[in-house]
């Protein structure tokens, strides 16, 4: 008697490889934001912070984290329930698009103060409008967002922690820097506009 082994079909799951698709596909517009729309800025510079140097490096190794210590692809975080696992990607999905569209708009509002290193140029003005009403550091809020949703669309689960560490001290340098900088550039209204504003995460009540 011949025994035969039928190979059972692999079931693609639809709903971690759209979530993966999407976040892709969202890092190249937030890539086109950072690297290609940004101009640079032609207004003399009059102070520099090069601290936040260090910040930027915190935050690059947080990306690297979440980018290289991934786990198997189009796979959720977790083993959950389906109904988890869609709501999850439904919040993967709008974590990624609400923060390129708040990076972009962060970046447009600033125009030709915007800059990767802390410093302030001739003319600076204290930008308070668009998503500055929200928080005053809305390009971190945004990269915190594109960060949570990468975790949650391609980092393994235990590394997630140490993304976020690193991330969250970079941007405390960073904000240090250039907090630092605008409060020695306008005193007592970058003061009140801190008491009104939070830094990153904006107030819901």
């Amino acid at each position: 008697m011949r025994i035969t082994f039928t190979r059972m079909p692999v079931v693609a799951n639809p709903i971690p490889e759209t979530v993966f698709i999407f976040v892709v596909l969202s890092w190249l517009v937030f890539m086109l934001v950072f690297l290609i729309w940004k101009k640079p800025a032609q207004t003399e510079e009059t102070k520099r912070d090069n601290a936040s140097r260090w910040g930027i490096l915190l935050q690059a190794v947080a990306f690297f984290i979440t980018w290289f210590i991934a786990r198997q692809y189009f796979t959720p975080i977790v083993p959950m329930p389906k109904l988890l696992e869609f709501l999850v990607a439904v919040l993967t999905i709008a974590l990624a698009a609400s923060s390129v569209w708040i990076c972009f708009t962060a970046a447009r509002t600033l125009g030709k103060q915007w800059t990767y290193v802390a410093r302030v140029v001739e003319g600076h003005k204290l930008i308070t409008e668009g998503p500055y009403r929200w928080v005053r550091n809305p390009i971190y809020t945004g990269m915190l967002g594109m960060l949570l949703a990468t975790n949650l669309a391609v980092t393994r689960w235990w590394a997630v922690p140490f993304a976020l560490a690193f991330f969250l001290a970079g941007n405390q340098i960073r904000i240090r820097a250039e907090e630092k900088l605008l409060h020695e550039a306008f005193g007592a209204e970058f003061e009140d506009y801190a008491r009104r504003v939070p830094a990153i995460l904006p107030r819901f009540f």
